[in-house]
C-alpha cells in the first residue's frame, strides 16, 4: 500500500504544553484521514497513513516546534494535494504556522520546479557577476502605446528585466494583446539600437481558463518572460505553465494576495516556506516580495529568510532569484548589496522614475550604482 517513504513538515504551535501537543496530535489526523482514529479498523491506515509526530520541543513560553511526518502517498504526487496535506484544514485553526518543509527524494522527483532557475536566467540575459536590474511599467491607465514607449526608455537605459505592473491585465485602455505587442516590440527595438539583451515580461495573471493561452500568446508576440500571481491564479496553475515546454519562458512570481498567509506570527506559512520553498516547487524562476524598509512591513530578518528559502537544497529543484521590491530607492542600493550579495534581482519602480525626468539616465545611474558597488567590494 505504501513504500514507507515519508516527508516532514515543521510547525510552530502556540499554547501551553498540553494544548500545543493536542494541536499536533490533531494535525496528524486532520491533515490525513480526517476521521476518528478509534473507528479505523485497518491497522495499516493508523500506522502508515495517519501523520506521525517525529519531535515536539519548546522554543519559548507558549511556543513549541513540532515536526510531523506524512507518507508520500498521501500527496498523490500532486502539488495541490501536497499543499492540502501541509496546511489544508488546519489553516482554519488558530495557533499553527508552517515553518518549513523537508520533502523526500521521491516527492521532490515528482516536481520539475523552475525551468531556468538562477543560472538559467543569467544565461538567458547574458549577465554574470552582478545583481539583475528589474523594473515595472506603470501606472495603470496608460495606453498600450504609452506603455510601450516607457518600456523602450527602460531598455535603452540598460534595465535587464522590464515587466508589466501586476495590475495590468486586459483592461480596455491597454488590452492584453495590444500591450504585449507594443512593449515587446519596443524592448526589442532598444536592444537592436544599443546591443543589449533586455527582456519584456508580460503579466498573464487572469481567469484560470485563459492563463495558458495568454502565456502562449505573449510568447508569440515577443515577450521573453511571464509574470504570475500564484495566490490569485493558484500555485498549480503556475506549475502548469512552468512545465509546459512549448512555453519555456522564465516565470516571475508576484506576491499579490499572499499577505494573508504570512501576516500573523502565529498562523499561516513562514516567509521562508511560502516565498522560497513552495514558490520554487510551483516553478517560479524568481520570487518578488517587499523589501525591508519600504512601504510594506517586512523586516530584514524576514527578507533574509526568503533568500534562504530560495536556495536551500531541495533535490533537483533549482535555486531561484530573490527579488525584493516595494519601495526600493537608488540611495539604498549600496547597503542592500551588503545584505543580498550578487544573487538577487532588484525590482525598482517609482524609485527609478523619481530621481529625474530623464528615465534613461536614471536607469544608467542605477546600473552604475550596482557596478561601482561591486568594484568597491
Amino acid at each position: 500500500m505504501v513504500t514507507g517513504e515519508r516527508f516532514l513538515v515543521e510547525y510552530l504551535i502556540t499554547g501551553d504544553e498540553h494544548e500545543a501537543y493536542n494541536k499536533v496530535q490533531d494535525i496528524c489526523v486532520e491533515q490525513t484521514v480526517e476521521f476518528p482514529t478509534e473507528l479505523i479498523l485497518d491497522n495499516w491506515i493508523k500506522e502508515d497513513v495517519v501523520g506521525k509526530i517525529e519531535s515536539f520541543e519548546p522554543i519559548q513560553v507558549n511556543l513549541f516546534q513540532a515536526v510531523v511526518s506524512y507518507a508520500v502517498e498521501t500527496t498523490a504526487y500532486e502539488l495541490t494535494q501536497l499543499l492540502n496535506v501541509i496546511y489544508g484544514n488546519i489553516s482554519l485553526k488558530p495557533g499553527i504556522l508552517v515553518n518549513k518543509i523537508d520533502l523526500s527524494p521521491k516527492l521532490l522527483d515528482s516536481f520539475r520546479g523552475p525551468h531556468f532557475g538562477r543560472s538559467g536566467l543569467r544565461s538567458l540575459l547574458g549577465v554574470k557577476g552582478r545583481p539583475l536590474l528589474f523594473t515595472a511599467i506603470k501606472p495603470m491607465g496608460l495606453s498600450a502605446a504609452e506603455l510601450g514607449k516607457l518600456a523602450y526608455r527602460f531598455a535603452r537605459g540598460g534595465i535587464d528585466i522590464i515587466k508589466d505592473d501586476h495590475g495590468l491585465t486586459n483592461q480596455p485602455f491597454a488590452a492584453f494583446a495590444d500591450r504585449v505587442k507594443s512593449c515587446a516590440r519596443a524592448v526589442e527595438k532598444a536592444n537592436q539600437e544599443n546591443g543589449s539583451n533586455s527582456i519584456y515580461v508580460a503579466n498573464i495573471t487572469g481567469p484560470s481558463d485563459e492563463v495558458v493561452a495568454r502565456a502562449r500568446l505573449a510568447k508569440q508576440l515577443g515577450a521573453r518572460g511571464l509574470l504570475l500571481a500564484p495566490a490569485l491564479v493558484g500555485f498549480d496553475t503556475m506549475r502548469l505553465v512552468a512545465e509546459d515546454d512549448t512555453i519555456a519562458l522564465p516565470i516571475f512570481s508576484h506576491p499579490a494576495f499572499m499577505g494573508s498567509y504570512t501576516a500573523s506570527e502565529n498562523n499561516g506559512i513562514s516567509h521562508f516556506a511560502l516565498y522560497g520553498q513552495i514558490t520554487r516547487l510551483a516553478g517560479a524562476d524568481a520570487t518578488i516580495y517587499p523589501n525591508f524598509g519600504g512601504r510594506f512591513s517586512f523586516s530584514q530578518q524576514i527578507c533574509e529568510s526568503i533568500v534562504q528559502g530560495t536556495s536551500v537544497p531541495m533535490g533537483n529543484i533549482k535555486p531561484i532569484f530573490p527579488s525584493p521590491g516595494g519601495g526600493l530607492t537608488l540611495e539604498l542600493i549600496p547597503e542592500l548589496l551588503k545584505v543580498y550579495g550578487q544573487e538577487v534581482i532588484f525590482l525598482m519602480g517609482g524609485g527609478l522614475v523619481k530621481r529625474s525626468p530623464d528615465i534613461e539616465q536614471n536607469c544608467q545611474y542605477f546600473k552604475h550604482l550596482i557596478e561601482s558597488s561591486i568594484e568597491i567590494e
